[in-house]
């Protein structure tokens, strides 16, 4: 009887998984709607009253994104002076929506990752993920690692799809 033996396995392909990069901590939404009048207008003076009186402490270690639900007009000062009371606290203060907060994690992570251990080895970016990866981390991450890979391709190793390689 003849052995099954894993090519996969034997092989050099090198797996690189994009979730393993998801940087963990809770992510918040603060809405800042609340602290206007009726919701839509920013009055200085109570704005800030609001802003000293709240507890920033509960934001420890979090990633906060900084909005308005409401179609108010926000100067762009208020939300920098909530980014002063937020500082202390947080892992990162966004202006924006959760999703483009994960894209902006995930564009910082990708342009400092050290992809020397690639150099040279076919590379396969693992494409099923657990953990809300943005789509723009596969482009990010398959432009770095075109830079030293001999070949990249996208998916499983039993079933992947050839996107680079290297003449």
């Amino acid at each position: 009887m003849d052995e099954i033996i894993n090519r996969v396995a034997q092989s050099q392909l090198m797996t690189f998984n994009l979730e393993d990069y998801y940087p963990e901590g809770k992510r918040e939404i603060l809405d800042i709607s609340g602290w206007l009048y009726e919701g839509l207008i920013l009055k200085e003076k109570e704005f800030r009253a609001t802003i000293e009186s709240h507890n920033w402490e509960q934001y420890k270690d979090a990633y906060i994104v900084v909005n308005c639900s409401t179609d108010a007009i926000i100067p762009g000062w208020a939300f920098m002076l909530i980014a002063t009371k937020l500082e202390p606290y947080v892992k990162m203060v966004f202006n924006g929506n959760l999703k483009e907060l994960d894209t902006v994690l995930y564009k910082t992570i990708i342009a400092n990752l050290d992809v020397t251990p690639y150099k040279d080895a076919p590379v396969i970016i693992k494409g099923c993920s657990n953990k809300p990866v943005p789509s723009n981390a596969y482009l990010w991450a398959t432009l770095k690692l075109q830079k030293v890979a001999k070949s990249i391709m996208y998916g499983e190793a039993c079933s992947s799809v050839p996107l680079f390689k290297k003449k």
